[in-house]
């Protein structure tokens, strides 16, 4: 078994505590960079945590995933965290693989956690509040305008975290 890692940009809206301002909630919204974000790290993995389904078990958002039998056994489990690189705050789906992963079956997989992302886990999840001793955090695996899944190796072989991308743009400045 081994432990693979990829990652994508995330994007987080922050919103003050309304006890102190007059205005709506949508004139107090604050995009967060990635770098940012790392301040609230403890309180995502939290989220995250809590966010998990008993039905899930050890295999996460695999028991989910029926697209491709023998992929489904070469993958025991699939479970969304995040983790600092280089400074910065990245989503991170994290595969327990049996064995080793074929180009075309890595593609399935990033695809699957595109899906996952975009409208399944990930959309549930950007619409819950974190609370945040300041007001409240909406954290999204999901960024349509920047989005991108790298393996680990892939990554973190280029030293430079932002691979053609604007930081500010990818942490959603």
């Amino acid at each position: 078994m081994q432990t693979l890692k990829f990652f994508s940009p995330l994007t987080i809206n922050s919103y003050p505590s309304h006890e102190y301002y007059e205005c709506s909630a949508d004139d107090m919204l604050e995009k967060l960079s990635s770098a940012e974000a790392l301040y609230y790290k403890d309180e995502i993995l939290a989220a995250i945590e809590k966010e998990k389904l008993p039905s899930e078990g050890d295999r996460g958002l695999m028991v989910y995933f029926d697209e491709d039998k023998v992929l489904a056994e070469k993958i025991y489990s699939l479970n969304p965290t995040v983790e600092e690189w280089n400074g910065e705050l990245w989503g991170v789906m994290v595969a327990e693989v049996k064995g080793e992963l074929t180009e075309s079956e890595i593609k399935v997989l990033t695809d699957y956690f595109t899906g996952q992302y975009s409208d399944g886990y990930g959309e549930g999840f950007e619409q819950r509040p974190i609370k945040v001793e300041d007001g409240e955090i909406y954290v999204s695996f999901w960024n349509s305008e920047n989005f991108f899944i790298k393996p680990e190796q892939e990554l973190k072989q280029n030293s430079e975290p932002d691979l053609g991308c604007n930081t500010q743009t990818r942490g959603g400045m």
